[in-house]
C-alpha cells in the first residue's frame, strides 16, 4: 500500500455516498456526462483525490461539468503515451465522479478535487464539442445481506494482509487498523484497499470492472498476496543493506583502533593509508574481474602483515606490477592506408612484398576492428633491414614499438617469468615489454628467433608457442603474475637469418616473409637515400657537404663490401665521413667531393679484387652456387682423378647431404660412362678425390648435385667447363634436376662475381619473378630439366665426342654472345673491373654458417 495515501483511509472509510457538495441527499447521476481521460491511475468508488488537468479536451470536459451538475466520467487511457485520446484509446468502464473543488493554476492548468460516486459503463460516445461526452450505464453494486464463512474468510484475509503490508513497510497505525476493522462490506473494503495498492493499470482496471463484490474482493486478495511477497523481499534487502552498513562501520571502528594501537606501539600508522592508496591505484588501473579478485586477496594479506616483513615486500612488488600493466590502455591504429604506404616508402627502399602485407593488415583492420594481431616472421641475411622495418611498421600503425632479443636465451623463465616463491622473482620478458610499452597493443619484435637455445633450465622456444598462437595468447599466463593477460591485440614480428634451427611447431604459428639481399643497383639507391644523410649527420657534417657520385658508391659496393645486407657498406661510408669530419674540424671548408681514387686514399686498397674471367676452367673444376644465412656465394668444386683402386675421397668439411650428392654423382657417371666416352672400369683403375675449397666452412645441402656431376664428368673426360657459367640444382640417379631454394640470393652472387650464365632447375623458373628486371638483364638464366641439358651450356666442347648423346650438341644460341651478357656485366656490375672472375675468399670466411 502507498505510504502517502494511507492517511486517506480514514476519510475514504467515513465518506458517505449520501453526502454531496452542500446537498443532503444523494445526487442523481445523469445518463450523459462529460468524459475526463486520465493516465496511470484508476479511480474507485468513495475515492477522493486531486487531479491536475492540462490537456485542451480535458479542460473543456471539466468546464462542461462545472457548468452543469458537476458530474464527470473518469476513464483511464489504455496507452499513456497518447496525448489526444479518442474513444478507442479509453477503457469502456470507469467511475462517475463529483467535482468538489476547482482551482486554476498559474501555468493555465486546472486542479480539481474529485470524489468517486459509482461505476459506469460507456454505452456510446456522444457530443460535438471540444471535449468528449458519453452516454453511460451505471453498474449498480450487488448487496450482500448475509456473509457466508467463505465471504468472512475473504474479508479477514484482506484485513490481515493489509496489516502485514503496513508492518513490513513500517507505517503501522492503530487508527488505520481501526478503520479497516470497522469496514465489513466486501465491496467497499475491496474498493478501499484497491485504491491504495500499487498495481498495474490493467490489473486495477480489471478490479474496477468487476461488479460482484465477493469476486472483486478475491481479486484484491490476489494482488495483496503479491504485494506481501514484494514487501517482504524489500524488507529483507533493506535489512541486509543495514547489516552491511553496520559491518562496514564496525570494521572502520576496529581499523581505527588497530591503527591507534600500532601507533602507540611504534609500529607505524601508515599501513592503512598505503593500502588505501594501493586500492585506489588498482581501481584506476581497472584490471579484469579475475585479476582484481587476486589483487584484493593480496591486499588483505598485506594488511595483516608487518610492513617490514619480507613477504610484505614481495606482495607490494606484485601489486605494483598489476597496477602498472596496461590492462585496458591501448593506442588507436592509424588506418589511413595511403599515409601508411607513404611512411613505409619513406623509411625503406623496395621490399614491396613486406609493404603489401602490412597494407593488407591495415585494410582488414579497418574493415574488421576485432581481428587478432598477426604473427609475422621476417627471414633474411643480416643487414637487410628486418629490425628497422619493424620500427617503420609501428610508425605506420601509430603504435608503440618494443624490441626483445632472443639470441642466446636458454631459460624458459625469461619468457614465462619466475614463480613468486623464488628470491628475486620477476615477470618474463613479454610482460616486462608490455609494461615498458605502456599499452596492450604495441608492435612487439622478437629478434633473432633462430638463435634460441635450450638446456636444463627449459626450452624457451616451447614457451613461445603460447605467446605466438593467436588462438591461445588471449589468456597468456605468466608464472610470476599467475593471472591471464590478453596478448591478442599485440602485433608480434619475429626475425631470423635462417629457419633451419626454428622448431617446426613454432614455425607453424608464424607467417614467413623472406627478405633477400640487395642488388648493387639497390644498394647504391639505398646508400644515396638513407645511408649518406644519416652518416653525415652522425659525424657532424651537413648532407650537402658530402658529395659522392653513384660510381663511387658502386665502387664501395663492389670492392670494399661483399654482403647481402648493408651494414658493412654503412661502416665504410661512416669511415669516409669521419675522415671528412676531421678535415672540417681542421678548418677546411666544404663541400667535400670524393672521387674513385679518393676512396682508395681514405679506405686503403680494395679488399675484394677479382681476377679476369677465364674462358674455361681446368678440367675437373665447376662453379656452383650456394645459399648461406648471409646471402648467396660462389662454390668451387674440384675433382681430381688419379690411378688407384676406385677409392672415393671427399674433403672440404662436407655435410651428410652433400656427401650423398657426391655418391649419386659418381653412380650417375658410372651408369652413363659409355655415352660420355669414359672407361666403364674407371672405378677399378682410378681413385676419385672431390674437394670443395674453404675447408674451414661447413658445407651441406643438395643443391650442389648438378655441379658435382659436371665437375666429375669434366675430370673424367678431360673436358674444361666455361669459366663464366655457374649452376645449382639437385640431381637424381636418373639424371633429373630437382628444384632448390634461395634462387634470388644465388643469382645475386653470380652477378656480383661477374658470371654471364646461371643454370637453374626448370621447376625454379617461377622464382625468376622475384628477380628485379635490371638484374635479369645483366645475366642469362638457363632452366634445365635433366643433367644432359647442362653439357651444351657448361662446356665448350661435348664430352665424349664419340658417344655423345644428341642433346649434348651445343645449340648456337647457348653460346655467350660476345659483348652481350659479359658486356652488361662489365658495365653494370664491375665498372672498370669487367671480365674478372671470382674473388679470393673473404677474410673470416671460416666463421660462416653452412652453405646450402
Amino acid at each position: 500500500m502507498s505510504n502517502d495515501t494511507l492517511e486517506n483511509i480514514l476519510v475514504l472509510a467515513d465518506a458517505d455516498p449520501k453526502e454531496g457538495e452542500g446537498q443532503d441527499q444523494k445526487p442523481k447521476i445523469p445518463t450523459e456526462v462529460p468524459v475526463l481521460p486520465v493516465r496511470d491511475i484508476v479511480v474507485f468508488n468513495y475515492m477522493i483525490l486531486p487531479l491536475f488537468v492540462g490537456r485542451e479536451h480535458s479542460v473543456a470536459a471539466v468546464e462542461t461539468a462545472l457548468a452543469g451538475d458537476r458530474h464527470i466520467l473518469i476513464l483511464t487511457q489504455k496507452d499513456e503515451r497518447v496525448d489526444e485520446p479518442g474513444p478507442d484509446d479509453l477503457y469502456d468502464v470507469g467511475t462517475v465522479g463529483l467535482i468538489m473543488r476547482m482551482l486554476k493554476m498559474p501555468d493555465g492548468r486546472l486542479k480539481i478535487l474529485v470524489q468517486g460516486l459509482s461505476r459506469a459503463r460507456v454505452a456510446e460516445f456522444t457530443g460535438q464539442g471540444p471535449g468528449l461526452t458519453a452516454r453511460i450505464e451505471l453498474l449498480e453494486e450487488q448487496e450482500i445481506t448475509d456473509l457466508t464463512s467463505e465471504h468472512e474468510a475473504q474479508v479477514r484475509a484482506a484485513k490481515e494482509q493489509s496489516e502485514q503490508i503496513m508492518n513490513l513497510r513500517g507505517v503501522s497505525s492503530p487508527d488505520i487498523m481501526g478503520v479497516l476493522s470497522s469496514v465489513d462490506d466486501p465491496g467497499r473494503l475491496a474498493d478501499l484497499v484497491a485504491s491504495n495498492l500499487r498495481m498495474k493499470v490493467a490489473d486495477a482496471q480489471t478490479i474496477l470492472a468487476c461488479v460482484d463484490p465477493i469476486e472483486r474482493l478475491r481479486l484484491v486478495n490476489a494482488q495483496l498476496a503479491k504485494e506481501v511477497e514484494v514487501a517482504g523481499m524489500q524488507a529483507k534487502i533493506q535489512s541486509m543493506a543495514k547489516e552491511g552498513m553496520d559491518k562496514a562501520q564496525k570494521d572502520y571502528f576496529l581499523r581505527e583502533q588497530m591503527k591507534a594501537i600500532r601507533r602507540e606501539l611504534g609500529d607505524g600508522g601508515d599501513d592503512a593509508e598505503e593500502i588505501e592508496e594501493l586500492l585506489e591505484a588498482l581501481a584506476k588501473a581497472n584490471p579484469p574481474a579475475e585479476v582484481m579478485q587476486e589483487a584484493e586477496k593480496q591486499l588483505k594479506r598485506l594488511g595483516s602483515m608487518h610492513q617490514d616483513s619480507s613477504e610484505a615486500t614481495v606482495i607490494r612488488t606484485y601489486l605494483d606490477w598489476i597496477i602498472e600493466l596496461p590492462w585496458n590502455r591501448q593506442t588507436r591504429d592509424r588506418l589511413d592506408i595511403k599515409k601508411a604506404e607513404q611512411i613505409l616508402d619513406e623509411d625503406h627502399y623496395d621490399l614491396s612484398k613486406v609493404k603489401e602485407r602490412i597494407l593488407e593488415y591495415l585494410s582488414v583492420r579497418k574493415l574488421n576492428p576485432k581481428m587478432k594481431g598477426p604473427i609475422l616472421c621476417f627471414v633474411g641475411p643480416p643487414g637487410v633491414g628486418k629490425t628497422s622495418l619493424g620500427r617503420s611498421i609501428a610508425r605506420a600503425l601509430g603504435r608503440k614499438f618494443h624490441r626483445m632479443s632472443l639470441g642466446g636465451m636458454r631459460d624458459e623463465a625469461e619468457i614465462r617469468g619466475h614463480r613468486r616463491t623464488y628470491i628475486g622473482a620477476m615477470p618474463g620478458r613479454i610482460i616486462q615489454g608490455l609494461k615498458q610499452a605502456g599499452n596492450r597493443n604495441p608492435v612487439f619484435m622478437l629478434d633473432e628467433i633462430d638463435k634460441l637455445g635450450a638446456d636444463f633450465r627449459g626450452d624457451p622456444s616451447s614457451a613461445l608457442l603460447e605467446v605466438l598462437d593467436p588462438e591461445q595468447n588471449n589468456t597468456f599466463t605468466d608464472h610470476y603474475m599467475n593471472v591471464p593477460f590478453d596478448l591478442s591485440k599485440v602485433m608480434f614480428i619475429c626475425t631470423a637469418n635462417t629457419l633451419d634451427t626454428v622448431p617446426a611447431p613454432l614455425l607453424d604459428r608464424m607467417e614467413t616473409i623472406r627478405i633477400p639481399g640487395y642488388t648493387e643497383h639497390e644498394k647504391v639507391k639505398i646508400a644515396r637515400r638513407y645511408l649518406l644523410p644519416r652518416q653525415a649527420t652522425e659525424n657532424g657534417l651537413k648532407p650537402r657537404e658530402l658529395q659522392l657520385s653513384d660510381s663511387v658508391l658502386a665502387k664501395l659496393v663492389r670492392e670494399y663490401t661483399r654482403e647481402a645486407g648493408l651494414r658493412n657498406l654503412e661502416r665504410e661510408v661512416g669511415s669516409i665521413c669521419r675522415k671528412l669530419a676531421r678535415r672540417k674540424a681542421e678548418g677546411h671548408k666544404g663541400p667535400f667531393r670524393v672521387t674513385a681514387s679518393g676512396v682508395e686514399k681514405f679506405l686503403g686498397p680494395p679488399r675484394f679484387r677479382e681476377d679476369a674471367l677465364e674462358a674455361s676452367l681446368t678440367p675437373g673444376v665447376a662453379l656452383g652456387l650456394a645459399w648461406t644465412p648471409f646471402g648467396g656465394e660462389i662454390l668451387h668444386i674440384e675433382v681430381q682423378a688419379m690411378p688407384g683402386k676406385g677409392k672415393l675421397t671427399l674433403t672440404g668439411q662436407l655435410g651428410e647431404v652433400m656427401k650423398e650428392s657426391a655418391q649419386a654423382a659418381l653412380s650417375y657417371a658410372r651408369a652413363r660412362a659409355k655415352q660420355f666416352g669414359i672407361d666403364p672400369d674407371f672405378t677399378e683403375k682410378m681413385d676419385i678425390h672431390i674437394h670443395v675449397p674453404a675447408g674451414a666452412t661447413p658445407k651441406d645441402g643438395p643443391s650442389a648435385g648438378v655441379t658435382l656431376v659436371t665437375a666429375l664428368v669434366s675430370a673424367l673426360t678431360d673436358t674444361p667447363v666455361c669459366g663464366d657459367v655457374c649452376m645449382t640444382g639437385e640431381v637424381t640417379l636418373r639424371g633429373r634436376v630437382l628444384p632448390v631454394g634461395g634462387i634470388k640470393e644465388k643469382i645475386l652472387a653470380a652477378v656480383a662475381h661477374g658470371m654471364n650464365t646461371v643454370i637453374i632447375p626448370k621447376d625454379n623458373e617461377h622464382n625468376l619473378v622475384d628477380i628485379p628486371a635490371e638484374l635479369r638483364r645483366r645475366i642469362t638464366v638457363r632452366p634445365v630439366e635433366i643433367i644432359d641439358e647442362v653439357w651444351p651450356l657448361a662446356c665448350r666442347k661435348t664430352p665424349g665426342a664419340k658417344a655423345a648423346p644428341a642433346k649434348a650438341q651445343q645449340p648456337p644460341e647457348a653460346a655467350p654472345r660476345k659483348g652481350e651478357a659479359r658486356g652488361e656485366a662489365r658495365g653494370e656490375a664491375r665498372g672498370k673491373g669487367a671480365g674478372k672472375a671470382k674473388a679470393a675468399p673473404r677474410p673470416g670466411a671460416a666463421r660462416k654458417p653452412a652453405a646450402k
